[in-house]
Order: C-alpha cells, then sequence, then structure tokens
C-alpha cells in the first residue's frame, strides 16, 4: 500500500487514461439505447441461402454462417438490421464456406456441415448444436434475450462441465472458472483480479469454443445456466467444435485460425529484456540514451544473456543517438527497443536507426480496444515495413486478434510474494484463449526484494518470454544488482532459459500451426484428470509437454503441494524419479532451487553454453537432453531466428526419436532423422552430445552400428571429440555420449545396449536424500547438519554421505552408514562449520549418498537450505541496529532510525510520537514483520510504540512481540490520534524475536507504525 504522503506520477496519468478510455468505451453507438427488452421469439420465416441461414422471429432476425465444417457464426438484430462494427479487424478472410445442407424437422431446422448440426428450435427460436454421432455439444437454455444496451445467451451447463478462457485474468485461468465471473473488458486493474488483455472467447470441457465478435466489453457467468452478455444490442459469435482427444486445443485452433495464428517471434525475442529510462529519468537523475551500453556491458561482464533493451521506458522520457545506441547495443549482442508513449508516427525513421523492439503504452487503449489492437498491427508492421527483421511488439491491453501481432504483459505491478503467487496461474490461463506469449516484469516495477527477485525470475525463466524493468524502483533491478548469492543464482536461470532456446523455439513455431503456446495449464494436457481443473494444479504449469513448473511463493526453502499428474516425472536437478498421480510435499527448495520436474518420454534439444543466441557458430553441439520411457519424439525447428525468410520456406526440421522400455532394464534407441530443408547459415554439419537419463550403466554404446569409446573419467570424456562415459554421480546417474561432427544430410542412430528407462533397471530401487526444515548453523561455528537417507524398494548398502559446502565453509568429511532397510529413513549428522564472514541468511547445500542398491552403485543427491545466522548480541542493543533475518513491510523498506518513508531507503523523517522525537527505533508501514536474532542471550524488550505523528491523526494498526512461533504480546488498536503505548516484554531464552505490525481497519492509508527507542536487554550489558 502507497503511503499517505507518496503520489506517483505513472498511477495519475494511467488514472487519466483510464477515465478517457471508459468514457470512450461507454460512449460507442448503442450503448444508450432506451429501446424495451425482449427475447427472441417464435420463427416466422426461414431463408436459406448456400452455407448461410436467415430466420425471421417477429421484429428480431437471427442469421447462421457457417465458416468450416466445425465452426460458424451465429447473429441476432433485435431490430431486423444486421450491423458489425468490428468488420474485418479481428475475424481474417476464412476462404470459401463448406457444403452444408438443411432439414425441416418439424419443430426445427437442422442446418448440417459434415461434421456437426446445429438445430433452431422454431418455437421459440432456440440453438442446440450436435455431432454426427448424436452427442449434445451445447444446448440453450433459454432464447437469446436483450436489454436497451446489452445481448445475452443462456447455455445449459453439464455436471461435470469446466470452463476457461476470457483472455489474461491475473490470479485465474489455468484452472476451471465454473462458478466463477469474468470479465472481458479494460479495467486498468494490474492486481490479482484485474482483467489486462482481455479475450471475449471461452472455452469448455465438452468440447467447444465460443468467441463473441465484438469490441464490446463482456462478462460471462459460468454457474446454472451459463450466461454470456456482452455491452452492446446485437449478438454476433463463432462457435467452434473440437474433435478428438485433444478437443481443448483443436478449439484454440479453431478460434486462432479465425482471428489469426500467434506471430513467429525472433530469437532475441525469446530472450530476456530489460528496460530502463535514460533520458530525463526523474527517478535517476539526468542521463542520455547511450548510457544504455554501459548497463548492456554489465550483463557482457556478469555472463548474462540479454536480448533487447527498451531505452526509454518512462513517461516523459525521450531519446537520442538511436543510431549509435543500436549499434552499440548490437555489438553487445542486444537489439533496441523503444516505449511508444507518444505514438508510433516516426516508427519508420526509428527502425532504420535501428529500432526492433515496439512496446505499447496503455494509452493506446484510451480509444476502445480497436485503438489497441490497431496500434499492435501499426507498430508491428512498422518494423516490417522498414527492415527485414520480424515485428516484435508488447503490450498492456489488448483484445482478441492481438497474438498475431504482440506479446501480452500484464502491466505494472510491486513485486512481493503474494505478486508471484497470483501471476503463476495468470500466463498458462491466458494460453487457454490463444495467447502465446504472456508474462510479467520480473520483481514488478515497484517494491521487491532480492529474495522476491531471484524467486519470480526462477519460473519465469520457463516462461518464452520475459522482461526486467528498472528505473520505477527504489533502485535498479537489473538481475546483477543483488549481489550474492543473488547474482549467482540469477545467472543460472537466465542461461537455463537460453539453453533451452531451441526447445522453446520449436513450440514457438508450432504455435503458428495450432494457436497453442508453450505455457501450458494441466487440464490442457491432462484433460481426464479430476485434479487438474482444481486447486490442487493452481499454482504450476507445463512449459511444452515435457517440464512441469511448480513456483516457490512464499519466504520458504520448501514448497508443499506440488501435483503430479499421471506418468513418471524426473526432479531436474537430483534425477529423483516419482510416479504420478501423486502429490508432494515438504518438497526441498533453497534459494537456487526451482522445483522443477520432467516427464518421462522427454527429449529436448538444448544449446549449451550460450549467453546470445548469436554466439552459436558453423561448429557448435546441438545437445539432446532425453528421459527414456517408451516411443517418443521431438520435432526441432530451425531457421535464421532474425528475418522473414521462414514465410517464403527458408526453414529446416529434424526429428529425434527415442524407443525405450516402458519401465526397468532393456536397450535405448536414439534415432535422429536427417535435416530437412535449407536456411542462410543452416550448419551443414554438427557435433551432437546427449545426456540419457537411464540410472543404470549400459554394456556399450553403438553410432550407426560402431562401438564408441567409453572414457574412463568424466574428465577425458570432456576431452575426448567423440565417445561415451556413465557418470553415476550426476541425477542418480546418466549417460553421455558425444558423436563428433556429422552430416545433418544423414539419420543416424545410437545404441545403447543393456541399460533402462529412467528410473533405472529396477523401478523405486534409487534412495532419496532430504533434510529437515529450519536448520540453524552460526557464522564461524562449530554445529551440525541433519540429512535423511530413505532407501526405496530395495535396501541401500554401503551407504556414505558427503557435504556440498559454500567456499570457506568446513566439513570433517562424509558418514557411512551400513545399510538402510527398504522404505526405511535413516538420519546422519555431519559436522560443519561455516566461514566467519558468513552472511547471515538461507545457505543452500547439497547432500549426495553413495549406495549400493539391486546390484548396482549409485548416487543420489539432495538440494536443502539452512540458515546462517548472526552473531546475537553480547549486550544491550537497539533492535535497529540488529541484523534483521526478515524485513517485510506493506509500502516501501523498513527504515532504521527513521519514519516509513516512500520507496527509497532512509527516505523516512525523525520518529515521532505524541510530540516526542526518538533518536533510535524501527519505521514500518502495516503489514508488517521484521525478525531478529537473539541467541537466547536476551531477557527483555521496551520500546515506545504507535502512529508515527506526521500521519496527523488516522490509520489504524495493532503492535506485537512474537518469540521462537509464541505470541507474547499484543497491543490494542492505535490510531493516529492515540498515546504511545509502551512496551516491556519478557523475552528471556528467546532465539528469534519478530517485531509485527498489522492493519486493522482494512484500510492501509497512513499505518506507518514506529517501534521507537526498541532495545534489548541482553548478557553482559552494564
Amino acid at each position: 500500500m502507497q503511503s499517505a504522503s507518496s503520489t506517483s506520477t505513472r498511477l495519475r496519468s494511467l488514472i487519466t487514461v483510464a477515465l478517457l478510455g471508459l468514457a470512450a468505451a461507454f460512449a460507442g453507438p448503442g450503448l444508450a439505447r432506451a429501446d424495451a427488452s425482449g427475447t427472441v421469439g417464435e420463427v416466422t420465416g426461414f431463408h436459406p441461402d448456400g452455407s448461410r441461414y436467415t430466420f425471421d422471429a417477429g421484429s428480431a432476425e437471427a442469421r447462421v454462417s457457417f465458416v468450416s465444417s466445425e465452426s460458424f457464426r451465429i447473429e441476432l438484430a433485435p431490430d431486423g438490421k444486421f450491423t458489425d462494427p468490428a468488420g474485418d479487424d479481428i475475424v481474417l478472410p476464412q476462404g470459401s464456406p463448406p457444403a452444408t445442407h438443411w432439414k425441416d424437422k418439424g419443430d426445427r431446422y437442422e442446418l448440417s456441415s459434415s461434421k456437426v448440426t446445429l438445430r433452431a428450435y422454431k418455437s421459440p427460436l432456440r440453438f442446440a448444436l450436435f455431432r454426427h454421432d448424436g452427442t449434445q455439444v451445447w444446448a440453450e437454455s433459454a432464447p437469446i434475450s436483450w436489454t436497451a444496451d446489452s445481448t445475452t445467451q443462456s447455455l445449459e451447463r453439464r455436471g461435470d462441465e469446466q470452463y476457461y478462457g476470457v483472455g489474461m485474468q491475473n490470479g485465474r485461468g489455468n484452472t476451471s472458472l465454473r462458478g466463477q465471473t469474468v470479465e472481458a473488458e479494460v479495467d486498468y486493474n494490474w492486481d490479482d483480479g484485474g482483467h489486462p488483455n482481455s479475450v471475449p472467447f471461452y472455452l469448455s470441457s465438452a468440447g467447444y469454443g465460443v468467441f463473441r465478435n465484438t469490441y464490446a466489453p463482456n462478462t460471462y457467468t459460468f454457474g446454472e445456466p451459463v450466461t454470456a452478455a456482452a455491452r452492446e444490442r446485437r449478438f454476433d459469435a463463432y462457435y467452434f467444435a473440437g474433435s478428438g482427444s485433444d478437443s481443448a486445443k483443436d478449439v484454440i485452433g479453431q478460434y486462432t485460425k479465425l482471428t489469426g495464428k500467434p506471430f513467429l517471434p525472433p530469437v532475441y525475442g525469446l530472450e530476456v529484456g530489460d528496460a530502463d529510462c535514460y533520458l530525463h529519468n526523474a527517478n535517476r537523475g539526468e542521463r542520455h540514451t547511450l548510457d544504455a551500453l554501459k548497463i548492456s556491458d554489465q550483463y557482457v561482464e556478469n555472463d548474462m544473456p540479454l536480448g533487447w533493451m527498451l531505452v526509454n521506458d518512462g513517461y516523459g522520457c525521450g531519446h537520442e543517438n538511436l543510431a549509435e545506441t543500436a549499434a552499440g547495443l548490437r555489438a553487445n549482442k542486444t537489439q533496441l527497443g523503444l516505449w511508444t508513449e507518444d505514438g508510433i508516427d516516426k516508427i519508420a525513421d526509428q527502425v532504420k536507426a535501428g529500432q526492433r523492439v515496439a512496446k505499447l503504452d496503455v494509452a493506446w487503449v484510451g480509444a476502445g480496444y480497436k485503438f489497441a489492437l490497431d496500434g499492435c498491427k501499426a507498430a508491428y508492421q512498422g518494423i516490417e515495413d522498414n527492415s527485414d527483421a520480424r515485428g516484435f511488439t508488447w503490450a498492456p491491453e489488448s483484445w482478441a486478434g492481438a497474438q498475431r501481432c504482440g506479446v501480452q504483459w500484464s502491466g505494472d505491478q510491486s513485486g512481493s510474494w503474494d505478486y508471484i503467487r497470483w501471476q503463476i496461474p495468470t500466463y498458462a490461463g491466458a494460453t487457454m484463449s490463444g495467447l502465446a506469449y504472456t508474462t510479467g516484469d520480473v520483481d514488478g516495477i515497484f517494491g521487491g526484494s532480492p529474495k522476491t527477485y531471484v524467486r519470480d525470475l526462477q519460473w519465469k525463466s520457463l516462461l518464452p518470454v520475459t522482461m526486467t524493468m528498472d528505473g520505477w524502483a527504489a533502485s535498479d533491478k537489473q538481475p546483477f544488482r543483488q549481489g550474492e548469492p543473488y547474482t549467482t543464482i540469477n545467472r543460472k536461470y537466465l542461461k537455463l532459459h537460453e539453453s533451452l532456446l531451441p526447445y522453446l523455439y520449436a513450440y514457438a513455431h508450432e504455435a503458428t500451426k495450432t494457436g497453442v503456446g508453450a505455457v501450458r495449464p494441466l487440464a490442457l494436457e491432462y484433460p481426464d484428470d479430476p485434479k487438474a481443473a482444481t486447486d490442487a494444479a493452481k499454482y504450476e504449469f507445463l512449459t511444452g509437454e515435457d517440464f512441469l513448473v511448480a513456483p516457490v511463493y512464499k519466504d520458504t526453502a520448501v514448497r508443499d503441494g506440488i501435483y503430479l499428474p499421471k506418468g513418471t516425472w524426473t526432479d531436474y536437478w537430483t534425477g529423483r524419479v516419482y510416479r504420478g498421480p501423486t502429490t508432494i510435499d515438504g518438497y526441498s527448495a533453497p534459494l537456487d532451487t526451482l522445483p522443477l520436474f520432467v516427464k518421462g518420454g522427454a527429449t529436448v534439444p538444448m544449446w549449451p553454453g550460450i549467453r546470445s543466441y548469436s554466439d552459436r557458430t558453423a561448429g557448435s553441439p546441438l545437445a539432446w537432453d532425453i528421459y527414456p520411457q517408451g516411443k517418443s519424439s521431438f520435432q526441432l525447428y530451425e531457421d535464421d531466428g532474425v528475418t522473414r525468410a521462414h514465410r517464403e520456406g527458408a526453414f529446416a526440421t529434424q526429428r529425434a526419436d527415442v524407443d525405450a522400455p516402458q519401465a526397468g532394464a532393456g536397450d535405448v534407441r536414439i534415432r535422429i532423422g536427417a535435416s530437412q530443408g535449407e536456411f542462410k547459415g543452416k550448419q551443414s554439419a554438427r557435433p551432437y552430445s546427449f545426456t540419457v537419463h537411464t540410472a543404470d550403466a549400459p554394456s556399450q554404446v553403438r553410432l550407426d552400428g560402431r562401438k564408441l569409446s567409453r572414457a574412463a573419467s568424466k574428465s577425458a570424456y570432456e576431452k575426448a571429440a567423440s565417445g561415451w562415459f556413465y557418470d553415476q554421480d550426476d541425477r542418480g546417474g546418466v549417460v553421455l555420449v558425444k558423436t563428433g561432427k556429422l552430416s545433418a544430410r544423414h539419420a543416424f542412430t545410437l545404441d545403447l545396449r543393456d541399460t533402462a528407462a529412467v528410473g533405472g533397471a529396477v523401478p523405486g530401487a534409487a534412495a532419496a536424500v532430504s533434510a529437515p526444515v529450519d536448520q540453524e548453523v552460526g557464522a564461524g561455528v562449530g554445529g551440525k547438519v541433519a540429512v535423511d537417507v530413505t532407501a526405496g524398494s530395495k535396501d541401500a548398502t554401503d551407504v556414505s554421505v558427503a557435504l556440498g559446502l559454500p567456499d570457506g565453509w568446513r566439513t570433517d568429511g562424509a558418514v557411512t552408514v551400513g545399510r538402510v532397510p527398504a522404505g526405511a529413513t535413516r538420519r546422519v549428522e555431519l559436522a560443519v562449520t561455516p566461514a566467519k564472514g558468513a552472511s547471515p541468511g538461507e545457505q543452500p547445500l547439497t547432500a549426495t549418498a553413495q549406495y549400493g542398491a539391486a546390484g548396482q552403485q549409485h548416487t543420489a543427491q539432495g538440494h536443502f537450505g539452512v540458515s546462517v545466522m548472526p552473531e546475537p548480541p553480547t549486550g544491550d542493543a537497539w533492535a535497529s541496529d540488529l541484523a534483521w533475518l526478515t524485513s517485510t513491510n506493506g509500502y516501501g523498506p523498513a527504515e532504521r532510525d527513521r519514519s516509513n518513508g516512500e520507496s527509497g531507503a532512509t527516505d523516512g523523517h525523525p520518529l515521532t510520537l505524541a510530540g516526542k522525537t526518538y533518536a533510535k527505533g524501527i519505521g514500518v508501514h502495516a503489514d508488517s514483520d521484521i525478525e531478529v536474532y537473539l541467541g537466547g542471550r536476551c531477557t527483555e524488550l521496551t520500546a515506545d510504540v504507535g502512529i508515527d505523528d506526521e500521519i496527523d491523526g488516522y490509520g489504524e494498526v495493532a503492535f506485537s512481540v512474537e518469540a521462537d512461533g509464541t505470541v507474547l504480546w499484543t497491543s490494542p488498536k492505535v490510531t493516529g490520534a492515540s498515546s504511545a503505548v509502551p512496551v516491556d516484554v519478557d523475552v528471556s531464552g528467546a532465539r528469534h524475536v519478530r517485531l509485527k505490525v498489522t492493519d486493522t481497519n482494512g484500510s492501509k492509508t497512513g499505518d506507518h507504525g514506529d517501534w521507537a527507542a526498541a532495545a534489548f536487554t541482553c548478557a553482559g550489558g552494564s
């Protein structure tokens, strides 16, 4: 919540734009009619005309027009006069309509294509759709009705029917919308519950979808019945009947055939973007556009990918020296982007100077969604008309059809744990409306923290597109700004995203054919799983068919409630195998670990070790990460990545097929087909490498029948041009293979003899390594760390457990235990001494267990976190002078020895309560939580608490003191008019103390709480 004294220029601008936009939207024709309400009545005339059929029903007319054998349009004009305000803005030309025929069945007309029959009941006119096998797809529960400014269709709801879509719905969408009311309209609410980038389209698990062809606001109530209302006195909707086991994908494909398939971004568009203002930046002081090059240099110096930069992202921010800036960015393998706050009338010159990315402003929505869609198309076309590059735009508020020209991003948010939580379902849900590229700024543009930045970047690295924005928060938010360990973790995930570019690019190409984006709700891939539509799967998603992502959205090192659907799932980091359907609780996820799982059968193409796609050379390897199970395949797609030559056929595909046991021991065969097609820069020959997750060493590996040499060690393998090595210490055991350079024009086959499917020769025999939560060690002080080893279905024998530690830490070495019986858990304690200067906070550790099971030697790993505690007080101490283990605050950072200020540190004022000024204390804004470590050395906390005098009489909060999970003291409600409340709390023996301030009246305006003169009496004090 914004503090009482703060005002955001951006917010003022948005409110102005929003009011203009809403005024324009509601002033449109047909929205101020005073005509009576009505319902379509009895059919009094029927007029067939090829694949178009018109019905007279009193003063109203209805019209059915078939578009394809599985899709058609229904229009209704209450006054008998058909209109089409959207024209050809949204719906693309569809070619000749299909052959259809009709029959008069007495009580109804039946209008049929080769796939479906639409029944039009006569008295009153009411529609129902059937497939040719007689199964009902949908049926109106009542005739279409209208009021002076709206039309509504009501459909029957089946007992188990689920609903998805309506575009980007913040905080929901990847699970069923059944029972909910959902809006499709501009509202400028970019937080949880808002709906930027709405789309008037929904799909049903019954195998159909409906698109309302309009720019008017829509309201969908997925109750009994389902009602779909648009705020215009005309009815115009397209219907799609899906077929096959993937009916939802089929419906999305039909809808995007009608309104446009998603565009194929340039490869640099799939790399992370960076946005800031460099000229006339009110938040950072005067800079120049060329200063962006210094930031680009820092990405290079920190070995971090960067695909593009917006250099003028800020209200009133201009730009200069564009050609020189663009050239400097290109030298760092980065493209120039511009924010179109002031329109796109100069885009031709800007593109000629080097612009390759256009981000649209909310002002583009000011005149309604047509203006927004036109802006998206015009900016996209402006790039293509003035360069050989592909159009690439970003939009905060768009409409149906925008998937063909831009990325949809969810607007301006403030970084927090809650922000991460509600964004998780947002983007996978948007895929159900044909939006293939959706995202949000990493850690928002306001607020945030090093921890929330890391956690947000982790999971957004598994989205095809993302961007980090600077200049609006208290400090810059590039991924190298927060210091260690954050910079290293951010680099890890940016490089992971970069390595997955061929996988993501193949899905981007697939979206141009199917309309289905890479980021998917579980319900799309597992429509028959009853949990996929529920909250059990709300805070996770799939990237493609192969990766399941379960982000951490709380300040914790443990993730509960990870639902894995049917199949075999491998932990990406440890190689531990799970059999679905199952729910994982207590998953260890220290700060450097994103819960990430790979589906059995996955065959993932990768580009290893690159910072930029343009690092690839003619001799760069193509890597395949394979989780063999049964028969599986993947088709790689490649083109030049930048130009539009692929539209003329300049691209290539290459198929990988894997044949392995469904489970257990056996041979694994990998066939890489010949690369089909040509494009500029295509590798005529290249080396291939493979990582095959078998958990058992093969007896031999053959390339086209020729035995490859087995390396004696990992280092020998890395030096060899070709060969193989079984690394039992890598993720439960993987086979590494290199082929050397092979012609792309010829297929080849790898045979791994006498190995196993993912999970090993004896499925379930592998042991697992974990650790208890909330373990603590002291900087420079010897302690113990507990590790649990759980045997699988077979005994684990000769178990040796060792720890991987940060630099400067010490341990006594591995601990050996004789045997862990099948299914049992053995706890092992290992001595650890953190570095004397270790920073307080969580540190990730790795535990490795080497053991024998089922006649094989194995290695199991577990990643977990321990908390490093600062040195506890050795005497009396001010709370504001202690290290804060956690510090959450309602607005901006909590302040030491100042009142709560704006979004920056140390921008508060002297602490003042009831006219008294305090030199020491803590200033916060509810809700806040400050945690300090006392280590049991202190006995008393004293303070004066209240709402700072700067608030001048308003605000309402309560203060509390909590020790080791127990509330010791709570204040009465305190208002801005209250006197200071004295605090004297016994904290004897407490290790952790939390100072909390909570809002008590539901309004956080003015909730500036002061812990004035907060002090601890501790051992050793005078």
